[in-house]
């Protein structure tokens, strides 16, 4: 979408949101002006309080304008699409889920703008109904909770998802891949070549990339079977796989497994899938409603009394205490 007028972005900023999302798509569409010479995009920073807005690292951002005032840009019309809102979220976003902060995205979008996000800002989104059934990602480490809380959202574990008006980002550097890919579509390649070559982003990623690194990376080990095995473990947290299974699928008995997860991971195949359970069991809880039955079920306990002694000696803490300490 080659345009002569300049597209414009409205970063919607949530109290204690998190910095380097937002600050990776702003300075992308800064270098583009740069690069290009004249004004392509343009941008105001808005919030809910009107003022400033605080970052999860304690930094205050000063704002344009609050939800009430958002005459901003001038008073000329726009074609649909030319305006894109970004959703910058972060530490306990469901709280920012307010009825203004809704009711405004909603206007937003009869308004024909684009409606996107960046970190958690896409649990807002689905707040607002603006995600059902549509296709959209979200940071990897609220990703159980938001697949239990809007099962109408078509999730993905990618680095970004476009999908066509509704754009959101996972977190991170994420939010740079998305932007040089809209940045693409409307001005093309070679511009996006010279943004990204001053951003030292040397590794463009595609909406077909993976959030996470991949498990040698993660555990620090290359052994193609362990990896193999910790895959099966982490697609299977709520049905565990027996660890004689596990250690068949794999080519090798269950005492070879054993002495692999002992050798590299200095604990037991039955602690590590544990631990990898009970890592997803204090997310839900964290960022869901869900019941505890629910939080043990989904995490492959059977009985409450099981997950709630399990979690205790992991976390020094039993989980009717932690709920409530942390958000989305």
């Amino acid at each position: 979408m080659t345009t002569s007028k300049p597209r414009r972005f409205t970063f919607l900023l949530l109290e204690r949101f998190t910095m380097l999302p937002f600050s990776g798509v702003i300075e992308a569409l800064r270098l583009a002006n740069r690069a290009a010479g004249k004004t392509l995009y343009e941008w105001r920073l808005v919030g809910p309080q009107g003022d400033v807005a605080h970052c999860s690292n304690g930094t205050g951002m000063v704002l344009d304008a609050g939800l009430e005032d958002l005459s901003s840009f001038g008073e000329r019309a726009t074609p649909r699409g030319d305006q894109v809102v970004i959703v910058c979220g972060g530490i306990d976003v469901r709280k920012e889920a307010t009825k203004p902060v809704l009711n405004w995205l909603r206007r937003q979008e009869r308004g024909g703008a684009i409606i996107g996000a960046v970190c958690t800002g896409a649990w807002v989104l689905a707040e607002a109904g603006l995600l059902d059934d549509r296709r959209a990602t979200i940071h990897w480490e609220n990703h159980d909770g938001f697949a239990e809380a809007f099962p109408d959202v078509d999730l993905y574990r990618s680095v970004f998802v476009n999908d066509g008006n509704r754009i959101t980002a996972a977190g991170g550097t994420s939010s740079i891949d998305l932007i040089l890919h809209l940045i693409s579509e409307d001005h093309g390649e070679a511009l996006v070549t010279q943004i990204a070559d001053q951003m030292l982003h040397t590794a463009i990623r595609s909406d077909q990339d993976d959030q996470r690194l991949s498990i040698p990376t993660r555990i620090g080990v290359r052994h193609p079977r362990l990896s193999e095995v910790i895959a099966r473990m982490e697609a299977n947290l709520e049905e565990p796989i027996s660890p004689a299974k596990l250690a068949a699928d794999a080519g090798m008995s269950t005492r070879q497994l054993e002495r692999l997860f002992r050798r590299y991971l200095n604990r037991s195949p039955k602690r590590y899938y544990m631990e990898t359970r009970l890592a997803r069991a204090r997310n839900l809880l964290m960022q869901t409603q869900m019941s505890m039955i629910e939080v043990a079920l989904a995490s492959g306990f059977s009985s409450p009394s099981h997950f709630s002694k399990c979690y205790r000696a992991r976390y020094g803490s039993t989980p009717y205490r932690e709920r409530g300490t942390g958000g989305a």
